[in-house]
């Protein structure tokens, strides 16, 4: 099956190249790797990689947001796989042939990586970051060795192209929106903890609810609260997450970080009640651009 690689990245110019530079490396002689951007500082390095190398593409993104540069993505891509990862993250070297083995069997339809945080656990948001990904990595592992549905990360995924829909220009977390119409084919999304993707995390607390309200936001929308498949939400975030996160910190510290992040945790699902469910305000009020990521 012929691959396709979908990079979306807006004012990253110090990161996209990076990026690509990851990448490379692991794709096939045919596979195709397309940079989808909007601005000229970006463009002008995925172009600066076009001229070098035949399977780099540039894609102009209409800067509608993310869901809308997937879209033309998706639209000009030639595989019949799909991966899909961000301008500002560096794809471990192996990732790739990790991420695609799962597709041997015709039942899977998507294949989702593990995000590796790349802070410092010696900060408060660093240590933040660190224990939502691991712990995120180990409700996967538990789901994954169940049978039980899985939402793909959209900081590295890969898709049967045949099952992506069109994703809704308003849609918050496009990720969730493509799990679950996966699932609702009848395909199951696999995991693959070897295809790491090193993720640097916000470090102020302004942006950490930047990030989290756009993306845990997308879980109150309808087009995944209204799906039978179910993984992530406040209450499970209560009931399933508290003990995974009272038992990872090593010192006194970490615990006293482990409960101003259940206070943070809090506040961030009442803003998302607000904003998402009661104000239904859209995708671009709520996208704010996260400095201290890049």
């Amino acid at each position: 099956m012929e691959l396709s690689v979908l990079l979306t990245a807006f004012r990253e110019p110090q990161t996209v190249g990076p990026a690509i530079e990851a990448l490379l490396p692991q794709l096939p002689t045919a596979a195709e790797l397309l940079v989808i951007c909007p601005d000229p500082e970006t463009t002008a390095v995925a172009q600066a990689y076009v001229a070098r190398d035949a399977r780099v593409r540039h894609v102009a993104d209409p800067q509608r947001g993310k869901p809308a540069a997937l879209n033309v993505g998706l639209a000009a891509a030639r595989g019949d796989l799909v991966v899909m990862t961000d301008g500002d993250v560096a794809v471990a070297p192996d990732a790739l042939a990790s991420l695609l083995a799962p597709f041997a069997d015709p039942q899977v339809g998507a294949v989702t990586g593990r995000p590796v945080s790349s802070s410092p656990r010696t900060t408060c948001l660093g240590y933040w970051s660190h224990l939502l990904t691991d712990s995120a990595h180990a409700v996967r592992l538990a789901r994954a060795q169940a049978g039980a549905f899985l939402l793909c990360s959209g900081y590295l995924f890969a898709a049967r192209r045949a099952l992506l829909p069109h994703i809704p220009e308003d849609a918050l977390a496009e990720d969730a929106v493509l799990s679950h119409r996966i699932a609702e084919q009848g395909y199951r999304i696999a995991y693959a903890p070897e295809a790491r993707v090193w993720v640097k995390y916000p470090t102020t607390y302004r942006d950490w609810l930047r990030q989290k309200v756009r993306s845990a936001g997308g879980y109150a929308q309808d087009y995944v609260r209204r799906s039978p498949y179910r993984m992530r939400s406040a209450w499970r975030e209560v009931v399933e997450g508290t003990r995974l996160a009272w038992r990872y910190p090593r010192s006194w510290r970490e615990r006293w970080w482990t409960l101003w992040l259940f206070a943070a945790r809090a506040h961030l699902w009442a803003l998302v009640f607000v904003n998402v469910r009661l104000l239904r305000r859209p995708l671009t009020a709520l996208w704010r651009r996260v400095e201290s990521t890049k």
